[in-house]
């Protein structure tokens, strides 16, 4: 709902006998105001490996994204909200059908922020966090 209606209606409330609908209303404002802050990681995985790959996995605490295959220089983006705390893993099967797995940063519930992973060729993997402090 739109704050500025509620507050106007509260006024013409005051202005008559309403004023238990008056209070009601600026409650209600006041819980728009105050809303409730959502805290997500938007991730970036970027294939440099220069082929294709299959079986994307990243864990995260509590949780897990992927996809089937990544082209070489395609991005696969997604917004996680974190639950509990614990290291993000990456897992996938490379063009030469060997398995490649590293342990990246660890996050917490709370933390927000982006993280961008970079597949490199010779199975190595970079993880570049920019996290806030859990609050």
């Amino acid at each position: 709902m739109n704050v500025l209606l509620v507050f106007s209606a509260a006024v013409r409330a005051l202005a008559g006998a309403g004023r238990l609908a008056a209070l009601s209303l600026v409650m209600a404002a006041g819980l728009a105001f105050a809303g409730c802050h959502s805290y997500h990681v938007d991730a970036t995985v970027e294939n440099q490996t220069g082929a294709a790959i299959q079986l994307l996995e990243i864990d995260y605490p509590t949780a897990s994204f992927g996809t089937d295959k990544l082209a070489a220089g395609e991005l696969y983006r997604y917004r996680f909200q974190l639950r509990g705390s614990g290291a993000v893993r990456v897992q996938y099967t490379g063009g030469n059908g060997r398995m490649i797995s590293a342990e990246g940063p660890t996050l917490s519930e709370r933390q927000e922020g982006s993280l961008r992973i970079v597949l490199l060729p010779a199975g190595k993997i970079e993880f570049h966090p920019q996290i806030t402090p859990a609050q």
